[in-house]
């Protein structure tokens, strides 16, 4: 049995090291996770069902929990559903509406699970105050980094980029226009649009 600790770890964090332990698990292997909230003990529970596999959890010591999930199947689909074609545009610093500091955390933890995936966007489209996140200074660059080097295109407006003073400090990526843009959302596969 494997026991991976993820205390104070934020969401999405502990499903995706759950997921990563669960792609060398064979049948009957179980991969406990050690968590410190309800939402992640939710989350995990999700996931295995999800996946197919067995959920069950106990109180660790200091009121912490304990996930165990045991894989049932020798074909596990850890990703799920195939992401070819996927192109994801981003017009926005933040997740959501509210607290703009828990807004900007949830793009972070988005982008983050994003190279996560097995098979990631084949683009990431910026545009309009999205921008932000592959310019200097983006809590985000780290993340958008390692999906250029796994094959993502990373393209940013460039007229959003000039409207924020921003043209000269792109970290990440190209710069695009609107055209091209509205182009590759109309031909992709699947698209999420934030």
């Amino acid at each position: 049995m494997t026991t991976i600790d993820m205390l104070g770890r934020p969401c999405p964090i502990p499903v995706i090291e759950a997921k990563k332990a669960l792609r060398s698990a064979a049948p009957g292997d179980t991969i406990s996770v050690l968590v410190d909230n309800d939402i992640a003990r939710q989350n995990l529970g999700k996931m295995a069902a999800g996946l197919g596999c067995d959920f069950r959890c106990e109180t660790a010591p200091g009121g912490n929990i304990l996930a165990h999930i045991t894989v049932r199947k020798a074909a596990c689909q850890v990703d799920g559903a195939e992401t070819s074609g996927l192109v994801v545009s981003i017009g926005r610093d933040q997740m959501g509406g509210g607290s703009e500091d828990l807004g900007r955390s949830l793009m972070k933890s988005f982008i983050y699970a994003l190279t996560e995936l097995e098979s990631p966007p084949e683009q990431l489209l910026f545009f309009n105050a999205g921008v932000k996140l592959t310019t200097e200074g983006s809590a985000a660059l780290d993340d958008l980094e390692a999906l250029t080097r796994k094959g993502v295109t990373i393209s940013s407006c460039g007229a959003c980029l000039n409207y924020y003073g921003l043209a000269e400090q792109l970290q990440t990526g190209s710069v695009t226009n609107m055209y091209a843009i509205v182009t590759a959302m109309s031909q992709a596969k699947r698209l999420i649009n934030l």
